[in-house]
Formats: structure tokens, C-alpha cells, sequence
């Protein structure tokens, strides 16, 4: 089962934002898209986002440029799928992608009841793959310290 999908595209004059760019907001909507994509071929099944973490944005997009989404799965929990998405954009006459955007999304295979359901595992094989797992583990242990954090922010919603 393959554990990577790739979006391509041309950004398009929609996608402009005041300084004449592609808007963060259109970039982030690619990402989630592109992300969903890959979780829910990994799973099987439908997922929901549970969380979107360390959107950074490199570079920006221009209007008209090729722009190549390429998400993964880094790591599986027991029903959440991490996807690394990375983002790249050239000119369409241009031959060398540059990265632009990163972060990580972490989805849950849900079942038809609504609730969370076991997705398969995925396993580590290349260096870079172990690398990343590593780096997916790290984010979840940052993400602890975070939600301490936001607790006393949180209270009146949850």
C-alpha cells in the first residue's frame, strides 16, 4: 500500500491575495485537501482532521505557477494517521521546484457510527521514513505541552 499522494496544479487568479500572491488561506485549503486525500486512501475510509499544526510558510506562491502538494503518512497510532504535507511551486516554464509550505495534519479514521476506528499500521522501512516517525513522535510530545498551555483558554468550550 503506497503511503504518499501528490496534488499538481496551476495556481490561479482566484487564489491572489493583496500583495498579489496566492493567498496562505488557499495554500492551506491545498494542504488539507491533499492531506484528507492521503489519510483516507491510507485508511480506507473516511477521516476527520484532528489537528493542524506548524503550518510554515518558506515562500510565496505566484499567480499562474505549477504547484505540487505532496503528503504522506509518518506515523499511525491505534486510529490516527499523521500526514506530513509539503508544498512546492515553480514557474510553469521553470524546471526546479522550491518548497514553500510545510506542517503536519493529524486525522482519525472514523466509522460509519461516527466514532474513531482502528486504521492500519504503517512501518518505517528507509531512513528518511524512520526520520520522520521520529520527527512525528517529537510533534506529539510538543503538542502535550501545548494543550497544558491552552487548557485555561479552553475551559469554557470543552
Amino acid at each position: 500500500m503506497q503511503n504518499q499522494l501528490t496534488f499538481q496544479f496551476i495556481s490561479e487568479p482566484g487564489d491572489v491575495n493583496y500583495g498579489g500572491k496566492v493567498h496562505g488561506g488557499a495554500v492551506m485549503k491545498w494542504i488539507d485537501q491533499a492531506g484528507y486525500a492521503c489519510a483516507t486512501s491510507w485508511a480506507e475510509g473516511y477521516c476527520v482532521t484532528l489537528y493542524v499544526g506548524g503550518i510554515r510558510f518558506f515562500k510565496p506562491i505566484h499567480i499562474g505557477d505549477l504547484v505540487k502538494v505532496v503528503s504522506r503518512v509518518i506515523y499511525t497510532g491505534r486510529t490516527s494517521i499523521h500526514i506530513s504535507c509539503d508544498v512546492f511551486s515553480r514557474p510553469i516554464t521553470g524546471h526546479k521546484f522550491i518548497k514553500t509550505t510545510h506542517c503536519v495534519i493529524v486525522f482519525v479514521a472514523v466509522g460509519e457510527d461516527g466514532k474513531p476506528r482502528p486504521s492500519k499500521s504503517w512501518e518505517p522501512h528507509t531512513d528518511h521514513e524512520i526520520a520522520l516517525e521520529t520527527y512525528a513522535k517529537r510533534l506529539m510530545e510538543l503538542r502535550k505541552d501545548i494543550e497544558v498551555e491552552m487548557k485555561p483558554f479552553l475551559e469554557d468550550y470543552f
